[in-house]
């Protein structure tokens, strides 16, 4: 269900999110985020994240229509001129479409594993900063079947902006659990049996072809500066890294993860 009103100025109270898009942390406290981008707002209306409204030119109501229809919220749709978008961004819109969403609760750690298979294939990231960097993880473990993504409390929201575009709207479809302590949750892990495989640059010798991955699974990274911290790393049952030339300190986590991932994928043959 949806209710169209057509706009010639961002003053209405119910804009007051796409106003302030680049305050993305006054967001998190408030529980909602921004969605923008053509294929990130159509994954978010096919999801089950709650929609609170979506801000577009006219010529994309009709062609989202039938998603804005099936929603059972009651989603108020926004319609303006492609300029006066552009004056939230100070640049060219290619798309001009943009969604405001609400952070869904986390599902407890119990419910990912009942309803995902073994082996279990888990991630987790560790002091990972940048929301850009996050978002590249979110896709890649969109891509390779990771059944939850486990994000520590020194990293990034999933839920920022920048996050949200840079898994271009996967973090919608991957269950992501975000611990206050994350060395205990791994801990917890390995009490369920699940291996924890740290992603860790300042390895000598071991690299990610020699670890197993076809048991049941956590792979963990970190900030590509500082790779893990001691605390998450001691949690770990093996540290491995991708082998590299020796003039390059690390890849971004983006990089690295496909690689991990993919291997993992690999030994269960799934590749």
């Amino acid at each position: 269900m949806f209710h169209v009103h057509t706009i010639d100025s961002f003053e209405l109270a119910e804009l007051q999110p796409y106003r302030t898009m680049r305050r993305q942390y006054e967001h998190r406290q408030q529980g909602i985020f921004v969605a923008e981008g053509e294929k990130v707002v159509r994954r978010l209306l096919e999801s089950q994240v709650s929609v609170v409204s979506v801000l577009l030119p006219e010529k994309w109501l009709r062609d989202l229509e039938p998603l804005l229809q099936a929603r059972r919220e009651d989603i108020r749709v926004f319609v303006a001129e492609k300029k006066l978008l552009e004056t939230l961004t100070g640049f060219s819109m290619y798309q001009g479409l943009l969604a405001v969403g609400r952070v869904p609760p986390a599902p407890p750690l119990e419910e990912v594993l009942i309803r995902a298979t073994k082996p279990y294939l888990l991630a987790a990231v560790d002091g990972l900063s940048s929301a850009e960097n996050l978002g590249a993880l979110i896709r890649n473990c969109a891509a390779f079947d990771v059944q939850a993504l486990l994000v520590g409390e020194t990293s990034a929201s999933p839920y920022l902006r920048r996050a949200v575009r840079s898994s271009m709207g996967t973090v919608f479809q991957l269950p992501i659990l975000e611990s206050t302590g994350l060395a205990g949750t791994l801990q917890e892990l390995r009490a369920r049996g699940i291996r924890c495989i740290a992603a860790h640059p300042h390895v000598d010798g071991r690299t990610v072809s020699e670890a197993d991955f076809a048991a049941n699974s956590c792979i963990v990274f970190g900030s590509e500066g500082y790779g893990l911290s001691p605390p998450v790393l001691d949690e770990c049952d093996d540290a491995v890294a991708v082998p590299m030339a020796p003039a390059v300190d690390s890849l971004n986590v983006g990089s690295a993860s496909a690689v991990f991932l993919y291997e993992a994928s690999r030994q269960r043959g799934k590749m």
